[in-house]
């Protein structure tokens, strides 16, 4: 049975994902901060598929933290077949406004956690001589946004940092791609008011706004022995926002 390392997955487009592989027979690393009841909770719901989920905490900002997930994921399971960086947080607020703490948060958590991971996972999957690591930016880190120049920054880096890695581990049988999510309802759009989601449908092509299952079909395919001739991509997953 294969293994999936979810990073920031106990909600959201994370839970989703964790729900996608594990209904498709992945045992799953659950990988939260704050929310321990929620992952927990989680890794229950998810056993009931009959595969094994275990909620592991730590700040993959922190590399030291992200080096002992991996370590504990692989002891716990043996091996990691796909890891997916979804970890991230968000900040809408003018730059000049933006504290120089809330600018560190930003790149530690969006774009640092996916390196660390990334980093310390690549040993044991090129051992293994294959894997697949999906990455999962934004719709502002292909085109940026206003208000959100902080965040497009953190998660336009994650996508350059998908498309040199996978340079880098190709020949070892490893596919790394990249997602970039429109506007998923999710706890970091739970401040939008009903007149916010009408106008965001409005601009959207296919004239609704996404939902956290929308992101986790696309990673799963892009984990899949379909897309095994895919690497180095983003792929946007917004409705024609963009």
């Amino acid at each position: 049975m294969k293994t999936v390392l979810i990073t920031g997955a106990s909600r959201g487009i994370g839970e989703a994902i964790a729900r996608k592989f594990a209904a498709n027979k992945y045992n799953v690393a659950i990988n939260y901060v704050n929310s321990k009841a929620k992952a927990e909770k989680l890794a229950d719901e998810l056993s009931r598929y009959g595969v094994r989920a275990v909620a592991i905490r730590a700040d993959v900002g922190d590399s030291v933290q992200a080096k002992l997930l991996v370590k504990q994921t692989l002891e716990i399971f043996g091996k990691i077949d796909v890891l997916v960086n979804n970890a991230g947080v968000a900040l809408t607020k003018l730059l000049i406004d933006t504290k120089t703490q809330e600018v560190e948060n930003l790149i530690i958590t969006n774009l640092l956690g996916t390196i660390y991971t990334t980093k310390e996972v690549l040993p044991s999957m090129i051992n293994n001589e294959g894997g697949n690591i999906i990455n999962v930016s934004s719709m502002w880190g292909s085109v940026g946004g206003s208000m959100e120049s902080v965040y497009s920054a953190s998660k336009g880096g994650i996508i350059a940092f998908t498309k040199a890695i996978s340079k880098e581990v190709g020949l070892s049988g490893i596919n790394v791609n990249c997602v970039c999510p429109g506007v998923i309802l999710t706890d970091m759009t739970s401040n939008l008011t009903i007149d916010d989601i009408k106008d965001l449908k409005e601009q959207t092509s296919l004239g609704r706004v996404g939902q956290p299952a929308d992101v986790a079909g696309l990673v799963y395919f892009l984990a899949s022995e379909e897309a095994s001739y895919i690497t180095g991509t983003v792929i946007g997953v917004d409705g024609g926002f963009i």
